[in-house]
């Protein structure tokens, strides 16, 4: 994947451009006027004299600088009265903040960052072999790669498939929604999802068999649970406990059930999902669109390695 070096911060236009200007938030979860809106892109900031980069990146949130100087990116409603954000919408270090544009995108004509316009964007589609080869790597390299799938990953009966990517170190950490589990132990248990068999023939009360699977997962307690009382024997989710791989099920509004694995907060799947973003060496987005989204808008553009260097973060 790609690389690039940091700007050149003794060029003069860094060197004469003001730190960057930080105003109280007025509220809890409120942002001040003219905050500045982060993007998914390498972003630095002037902070007394030096450029720095905030900590934990994502798009859509806010750059806060917290007691002890050190500068992170934080969605607004984490935000106390008082916290201090960069306030500025200029992206050219004018102001003291500088998004690297053309880390990987190569410089627009503009010269500031826009929503799906990147080769590395969520909602683009991607090379499988190249996939492939970079799963590979970053299995090697000891990288965390998180899956995003949706419920066709088990319809289309890719489960066995999935199962084999998890058992061989492929998968570092799977976030999806409540319909990918219901389906796959429905499957793990009556060979159907939805009531359809393998071949697609509609089976005598299959219509019913999802929520049989659901109950039986409820009796159990958990989905680990019912994986080690044998009533889940495999598939995607039993691959996923048996090694030891962690997943987030969020919930939804029209989810059946839903399984007692599922987080039906929002914003603590939200935060469950950020937890793994975090630490996202590679994105794999199947079969999901407000998953995929929401995954991609908690993802930066880009990996740091431990040497400080970065490189292009695959998805």
């Amino acid at each position: 994947m790609s690389t690039f070096n940091h700007p050149d911060f003794g060029a003069e236009k860094f060197s004469r451009a003001p730190d960057a200007r930080f105003v109280p938030a007025p509220a809890d979860g409120v942002l001040p006027e003219d905050f500045f809106s982060t993007t998914n892109l390498p972003t630095y900031v002037k902070v007394k004299g030096k450029w720095v980069m905030p900590r934990e990146p994502r798009m859509d949130s806010a750059l806060v600088l917290d007691h002890d100087g050190v500068l992170w990116i934080r969605e607004g409603r984490r935000l106390k009265k008082g916290d201090l954000v960069a306030v500025g919408q200029d992206e050219d270090g004018s102001t003291g903040i500088y998004v690297h544009v053309s880390a990987f995108l190569g410089e627009s004509a503009e010269g500031e960052f826009k929503f799906m316009t990147s080769e590395v964007s969520r909602e683009k589609p991607i090379d499988y072999a190249l996939m492939a080869r970079i799963l590979v790597e970053e299995r090697e390299r000891g990288g965390y790669p998180v899956w995003v799938a949706g419920p066709a990953l088990v319809h289309s009966r890719a489960r066995n498939d999935m199962a084999w990517f998890i058992e061989n170190g492929f998968v570092g950490a799977m976030l999806a929604g409540n319909a990918v589990a219901v389906h796959d132990i429905e499957a793990s248990i009556f060979r159907t999802t939805l009531g359809m068999t393998a071949t697609g023939e509609a089976t005598s009360g299959g219509h019913g068999l999802h929520m049989r699977a659901i109950n039986k997962v409820r009796a159990a307690g958990s989905i680990a649970n019912a994986v080690e009382q044998g009533i889940i024997t495999d598939g995607i989710m039993y691959s996923l406990v048996k090694h030891g791989v962690p997943f987030v099920l969020t919930g939804s509004i029209r989810d059946d059930g839903p399984l007692p694995d599922v987080i039906t907060d929002a914003l603590a799947a939200q935060d469950a999902m950020r937890a793994h973003t975090l630490k996202a060496t590679m994105a794999i987005l199947i079969a999901t669109a407000l998953h995929a989204i929401a995954t991609g808008n908690m993802l930066p553009a880009f990996v740091t390695e431990k040497d400080g260097s970065l490189r292009e973060l695959a998805t």
